[in-house]
């Protein structure tokens, strides 16, 4: 451990050319899994604090469900009559509204009943009430971008007019900062044309999808059964959020950068030792002539790789946090502590597992060398 020391204090220049590429490394890992959970946050946050189990979409939409899928009142009803299940409608659109205080916002509307357990708890204000159908409770990035409890929102084009009542936590769907408000007012805004004066008793009585808490036994065979009786298809809460707009897609672009960089780094630490193996080959076999052992040996580069790995990586894990501390919420990034230890630990691990493409060569040098059996 000594001389591996000594070796990377006397070749120090090198090295530290390598551990500054496993920084970089490191570091871009990590910033590409803060936007990968960012963004996964921006476009199903709002679903993911449903406090649902399941998600009934109707059958034969199968993709875009919450836009195409339209669920209707007798399913609505069928679903709340099943015993041992919390049923409850859901309705979701993508909007635009105008503050009485000229802020113009994108908004998307989540329709829900009021009391029901997917209806928001409020930080401010008062939550949704059956008894006020105008009111809808905001998330936090609408109260950023400058919605406060006490304005009126105006749907564009529309006309329908809404009092913002309370806020609720940071929610969003398909990067859209969501706005809670009742089924019977979702329904104005999915249904009503503009110009028109529409009654919610003169609307159909459809909603995108009906969330589900199912008891845990819940078989498959039942649950198929349930879908059968109600012409629907009931998926798990995790598996929905593959219907908000962009989710799969853009999952599937983040992590195939994720699983480059995973490709790259053993190459390049393990390019490096390559080199740095052959270039030091002389000394290994006067090593291997004066009598230490393989296993010595393995030792003695396994240290040197993984100081210069471990360090690397750390470092990179720090930068990549302060990446995130840069931008704070002006972008969709999100690192959690379990998430850039764990991905930390993979770059860590792929580092060292390039390195030990190098361990052959350690293995087999010869000692004859020394005594020029090479000449």
């Amino acid at each position: 451990m000594l001389l591996a020391l000594l070796e990377l204090k006397a070749a120090r220049g090198r090295f530290l050319l390598m551990g500054s590429v496993v920084v970089l490394v490191a570091a871009l890992v990590g910033i590409v899994s803060g936007f990968t959970t960012g963004l996964g946050d921006d476009t199903v946050s709002a679903l993911r604090r449903l406090p649902a189990t399941h998600i009934a979409f109707a059958a034969g939409s199968d993709s875009d469900q919450f836009a195409r899928g339209l669920i209707d009142d007798r399913t609505a009803s069928g679903w709340s009559g099943e015993d041992h299940t919390e049923a409850t409608p859901l309705g979701v659109s993508l909007t635009r509204g105008t503050t009485g205080r000229g802020v113009e916002v994108d908004l998307a509307a989540f329709g829900v009943e009021p009391g029901a357990f997917a209806a928001p708890a409020t930080d401010t204000g008062t939550p949704l009430d059956g008894a006020a159908p105008n009111g809808v409770v905001v998330s936090r990035q609408l109260v950023n971008e400058g919605v406060r409890v006490g304005d009126t929102l105006t749907v564009d084009r529309l006309g329908i007019t809404l009092d913002v009542v309370g806020t609720t936590g940071r929610s969003s769907y398909g990067h859209v900062p969501v706005a809670y408000v009742t089924t019977d007012t979702w329904r104005r805004i999915r249904f009503t044309v503009p110009g028109a004066k529409d009654l919610p008793a003169d609307l159909p009585a459809q909603y995108s999808a009906m969330a589900l808490r199912l008891p845990p036994d819940t078989g498959t065979a039942e649950l198929a059964a349930a879908d059968h009786r109600h012409g629907t298809t009931t998926v798990p809460l995790e598996e929905a959020f593959a219907a908000a707009p962009g989710y799969d897609g853009e999952r599937l672009t983040m992590t195939s950068i994720q699983t480059f960089l995973f490709l790259i780094a053993p190459l390049v630490v393990g390019a490096f030792f390559a080199v740095w193996t052959v270039q030091r080959t002389p000394e290994l076999a006067l090593l291997r002539a004066m009598g230490a052992s393989r296993r010595r040996l393995l030792g003695h580069t396994l240290a040197q790789a993984a100081v210069v790995v471990v360090t690397g990586t750390a470092v990179g894990a720090a930068l990549a946090s302060a990446v995130g501390l840069l931008v704070g919420e002006q972008v969709p990034f999100s690192l959690p502590a379990s998430t850039l230890a764990t991905t930390m630990a993979a770059v860590a691990l792929v580092g060292l597992a390039g390195s030990a493409l190098t361990l052959r060569r350690v293995t087999t040098v010869d000692p004859m060398t020394m005594l020029g059996a090479a000449r």
